[in-house]
């Protein structure tokens, strides 16, 4: 089964390290940086690891503004780009593998090099319905 690691920017509970990571060291970042790629080559050996990516700050919301015309609209709401940080998907036997996985994922490094132990959220991917009959 297939979850997805959300990590977030704001939005979710206040994490026990909680600087933002603008304010960080350099090494700070690298360490946390080095601690998600160590994190995903571990799941990729185990067969676990299925993508990983972090979202830059930038962005904007787009909709459709009728025959081909695109509008870009920045309206009054919260956007994804000041909540996502970025994500991991991971393809394991079950809720408590992903569980268990996401706890050691929250642990990486932050300020100070202490772990972040930040909240991540956890989500099933929706599962085709069943075709099956009686």
């Amino acid at each position: 089964m297939k979850y997805l690691l959300l990590k977030h920017y704001r939005g979710a509970p206040t994490p026990c390290n909680d600087v933002p990571m603008d304010k960080w060291t350099p090494a700070e970042v690298d360490a946390h940086i080095q601690y998600m790629r160590d994190f995903a080559a571990e799941l990729e050996k185990t067969g676990e690891f299925v993508d990983g990516q972090a979202l830059a700050p930038e962005g904007a919301w787009v909709r459709s503004d009728g025959a081909g015309r695109p509008a870009v609209t920045d309206g009054p709401f919260a956007e994804t780009k000041d909540l996502i940080a970025g994500w991991m998907i991971i393809d394991v036997e079950s809720w408590d593998r992903a569980v268990e996985l996401a706890g050691e994922l929250s642990a990486a490094p932050g300020a100070n090099g202490e772990p972040i132990n930040e909240w991540l959220e956890v989500r099933p991917f929706l599962s085709e319905p069943s075709t099956v009959t009686e």
